[in-house]
């Protein structure tokens, strides 16, 4: 099993090119099966998430070809006019939540489909009834028989006006992704507005479907009769350059982040970590991020975009640890996101948890142990502590990293930080 050693008591400083998304790489690939000829996507981040989306459609049958652009881009082209196959089966369902994403493009497309329970992060209960009442207001029959979801519609999907109880990405993108086809226009209402979900719209747009008012709460989709190949690039994964915002921020570095507008995609995180004392300054295709003073502590609440993102509440929490002063935190998208707090707690942290808040009290100094990543943010909540230790860690169960964080060690590397991978 592979590891990573972090020297803790280092400073972050050099240059950092932020990868695509891997969160809205997966729903793009998913769009796919829509299309009657495929899609190419560029600035896709080489991640084991990809990997294995690519084996769960190689087996519906698309014929998928991957080039390397650079280090930490490739591009993929995926020919969907030969599908043969409407299953996805458990055992590669279960490695990764985003294959749910299959439904929507599969019933659209063909009328039916058998899609596994999806798996993922153990980070609290996920619940895809969203998704299956949204497909069933769409007109699809579905059912739930042994772990899997059966779906089927004998006279195609047709367009409805469908809101959804609470705000989801995945089912926003997957029911988005069915009303492509569908006959008639669909409004969907308290929508996701994540970047992510624009993404997806654009790229289905560029397709030839009919989407408007994506980044807001209602998303109106006219349906079409098909939709056609076209090359789109990723856009830029905002939690990995968030991620790497705190790295400068809890090492007291420099990190010019390189390869999108990150005061677009992240908002209201760039405004609490000005409050934090973290300074930010626009440079040539990127953002220059460095803490020049003490850190102050927060108050954080999570919240669907545009507000504070939860897949940043770990790491965010990593650096709190070592602020001076009274932290808090509420978790208000996951009940069972806090995991890391006891992992941190074995570096010295002091963390109180109540509820869905965390009380972080600031100590002068965490101490390098061996610690256990839950879930993919986690783990890099866990390295940041790591960095700024005093001492020596050992982060074990790292794939989660590799699920969401592109090359990390060679990134980290560059910007002269001693850190290894090992083998035990």
């Amino acid at each position: 099993m592979v590891k990573i050693k972090v020297y803790g008591n280092q400073k972050v400083e050099g240059v950092i090119p932020i990868s695509g998304a891997k969160n809205a790489a997966l729903p793009l690939m998913a769009a796919s099966i829509l299309s009657n000829n495929g899609l190419k996507l560029k600035n896709v981040p080489p991640l084991l998430d990809v990997d294995n989306m690519l084996c769960l459609l190689e087996n519906l049958g698309v014929i998928c070809q991957v080039d390397q652009e650079n280090t930490f881009a490739n591009s993929i082209s995926l020919k969907t006019d030969a599908i043969y196959n409407f299953l996805a089966p458990y055992d590669m369902v279960k490695k990764m939540r985003a294959s749910i994403l299959v439904l929507g493009s599969l019933l659209a497309r063909y009328g039916r489909c058998k899609v596994s329970l999806p798996g993922g992060c153990a980070i609290g209960v996920r619940p895809i009834d969203l998704h299956l009442k949204g497909m069933e207001a769409l007109g699809a029959k579905v059912e739930l028989r042994d772990g899997y979801i059966c779906a089927s519609t004998d006279k195609g999907l047709r367009g409805v006006e469908y809101k959804f109880p609470i705000v989801t990405v995945t089912g926003t993108e997957n029911i988005m992704m069915a009303a492509t086809l569908a006959e008639g226009t669909t409004v969907l209402k308290n929508s996701a507005q994540e970047p992510e979900v624009v993404d997806l719209a654009n790229c289905l747009n560029k397709m030839g479907a009919k989407i408007s008012g994506q980044g807001t709460k209602v998303i109106s989709i006219k349906g079409v009769s098909d939709l056609h190949w076209t090359e789109h690039n990723v856009l830029p994964d905002r939690i990995e350059a968030g991620s790497y915002m705190i790295a400068a921020g809890i090492t007291k570095g420099c990190i010019d982040l390189q390869g999108g507008n990150f005061r677009e995609l992240l908002p209201a995180f760039i405004e609490k970590m000005k409050q934090v004392g973290l300074t930010f300054c626009d440079i040539d295709g990127g953002i220059r991020v460095q803490t020049t003073g003490a850190l102050e502590p927060a108050c954080i609440n999570t919240a669907p975009h545009p507000g504070f993102p939860t897949d940043l509440q770990a790491q965010t929490m990593a650096m709190l640890c070592i602020v001076n002063g009274e932290s808090y935190i509420t978790e208000n998208i996951w009940e069972n996101r806090f995991m890391h707090a006891a992992e941190l707690a074995r570096m010295g942290a002091d963390i109180t948890l109540t509820g869905h808040t965390a009380r972080i009290r600031g100590v002068p100094l965490l101490h390098g142990a061996p610690v256990m990543s839950t879930d993919l943010r986690a783990s890099f909540s866990l390295l940041l502590a790591a960095l700024a230790a005093k001492g020596e860690s050992i982060v074990d169960r790292v794939y989660h990293l590799e699920r969401g964080y592109c090359c990390i060690v060679e990134k980290l590397a560059r910007c002269g930080v001693v850190i290894d991978k090992i083998k035990h």
